[in-house]
């Protein structure tokens, strides 16, 4: 008995007859249920990519694809939809197959060759256009896009030319016009990214280089440059992450290992210093920072992020002078930064030279106007000055703005021994000694008071008769149970010493 052969199934022999006929049926089932998934499979991903589902379409045509590896239309449909996602590189081997099972479909062959155009392959691209109009000579799009790959072979001659003879901005110029054409292409972006840094731009090198980390496969180099010029813009979390994505692609990386290290360490003492100050640890943060300016003394910004934090926290420790010998250096190294001005202007407060606290306020006011801490230190800063041009109860006793209850009890009893009227002799004198007795007794009531002095030092005299209630009408009685005019100029002072 001869062998039976199962026509159209890969050449199939069968020794018995009855086996094969089975086969035959079995076959033809599986067959059939297969073309029935694959026909819903096509028209779940039509739908799906109709309804703007690409992840759900995709996985449709996948199915499709493995079930029928024959059919070019599939291929197409599903480098449409890897295109859809973004996904040029995924989309260019169906397009490819689809060719190849179909040497006439033009479709496919434009869609490739405007791939292949905007990657910057403009050899390959050319050879799909032109394969196009060899089919269809008014094809308008393919004789369209035949002219373009031209011009940017003529950008990309004149931008390197450009780049070779150190004309970075000519290069620019290039290739704004040729990254149009050829969006995907990494090297022109990266000849780009390299010119704006050149020409002190690092930001828009930046935007450059950013996505060559995707259009390259395995772009470690990418992903180090924008790390380090994160790193040179003090955005220190940023090169952070660039640098990990670099390693994550090759661990042993030693260029990328390097810079991790420093930038890890760097900022740790980052974060850490600005946790310090958010404990109100500001001796602390003081020291962190201090250490970051030995961490890394080459790159300016991270210099003058320290001065200025450092300069914060010495305001917040209430040491006038050292703040402002600090946030006058960080004012120096960054004229503009409103917050340093900020700062200073509360250390000049602090050493009770209003004036200087509106001016550097006011200057602050022109580079942050919509602050509304500057704003209100202003007005405060203002009222300050307004006060101490009538009287200062600070200056009058001699002590720090800072000053504790008793270092301000201590400098009354002392002034107030030194200045009572019956020291004096002479009525000049004695009226001199009473003027000085009253201001003397008026600012310790009100240095003494917790809410008097929260009023004076937010930049309201609490014994300006202009701010009792009722305006200036009342009289304030006289401190500690005395009035030197009740007497008809004989009189004895009578104060309490606690």
């Amino acid at each position: 008995m001869e062998p039976y052969r199962r026509a159209g199934v890969g050449g199939l022999l069968c020794s018995l007859p009855l086996l094969c006929v089975l086969l035959d049926i079995q076959l033809d089932g599986v067959l059939g249920a297969t073309q029935a998934e694959i026909e819903h499979h096509l028209e779940m991903g039509r739908k799906l990519l109709a309804a703007g589902q690409l992840a759900e379409a995709l996985s449709h045509y996948h199915s499709a694809v493995e079930g029928d590896s024959k059919n070019y239309l599939t291929y197409y449909k599903r480098a449409a939809v890897f295109l859809a996602l973004g996904k040029s590189k995924s989309a260019l081997p169906d397009l490819t197959r689809a060719i190849e099972l179909k040497p006439d479909f033009l479709a496919a062959r434009l869609q490739r060759g405007n791939i292949l155009l905007k990657q910057g392959n403009t050899e390959e691209a050319r050879e799909d256009f032109e394969s196009v109009l060899d089919r269809s000579p008014e094809h308008e799009e393919a004789r369209e896009q035949l002219m373009k790959a031209s011009e940017l072979e003529g950008l990309q001659e004149e931008a390197y030319a450009a780049h070779h003879q150190g004309d970075y901005s000519a290069t620019i110029a290039i290739l704004e016009r040729a990254i149009e054409i050829s969006p995907w292409d990494p090297d022109l972006r990266e000849l780009r990214a390299e010119c704006y840094v050149r020409t002190g731009d690092p930001q828009k090198a930046i935007q450059d280089l950013t996505p060559t980390t995707r259009l390259r496969n395995d772009n470690r180099a990418a992903f180090l440059k924008l790390s380090r010029l994160h790193y040179s813009l003090g955005q220190h979390h940023d090169s952070l992450n660039h640098v990990r994505e670099c390693l994550k692609l090759d661990q042993d990386d030693k260029d990328c290992f390097s810079h991790y290290k420093q930038v890890k360490k760097l900022s740790k003492q980052l974060d850490s210093a600005e946790e310090l100050i958010l404990e109100e640890r500001y001796q602390d943060a003081i020291d962190k920072y201090e250490s970051v300016m030995k961490t890394e003394p080459n790159v300016p910004l991270y210099t003058n992020l320290a001065k200025e934090r450092i300069c914060f926290c010495l305001v917040k420790l209430n040491l006038a002078g050292e703040a402002i010998d600090v946030c006058s250096e960080a004012h120096q190294r960054d004229p503009r930064n409103a917050k340093i001005l900020r700062d200073r202007a509360e250390a000049y407060i602090l050493n009770q030279d209003y004036e200087k606290a509106v001016e550097d306020y006011q200057e602050a006011r022109e580079f942050d106007g919509d602050s509304n801490d500057i704003k209100e230190g202003l007005e405060r800063a203002q009222k300050l000055l307004k006060i101490s041009q009538k009287r200062d109860y600070y200056k009058i006793l001699g002590v720090g703005r800072n000053a504790n209850k008793q270092e301000i009890i201590k400098a009354y009893r002392k002034l107030a021994q030194q200045w009572h009227p019956d020291n004096f002799q002479s009525e000049a004198e004695k009226k001199e000694a009473e003027k000085k007795f009253i201001d003397i007794a008026s600012a310790k009531e009100v240095l003494t008071n917790p809410e008097m002095r929260q009023k004076f030092d937010s930049g309201e005299d609490p014994l300006d008769p202009e701010n009792q209630q009722g305006g200036g009408g009342g009289q304030r009685p006289w401190p500690f149970h005395f009035n030197p005019f009740d007497s008809g100029g004989s009189f004895h002072f009578k104060f309490e010493y606690n």
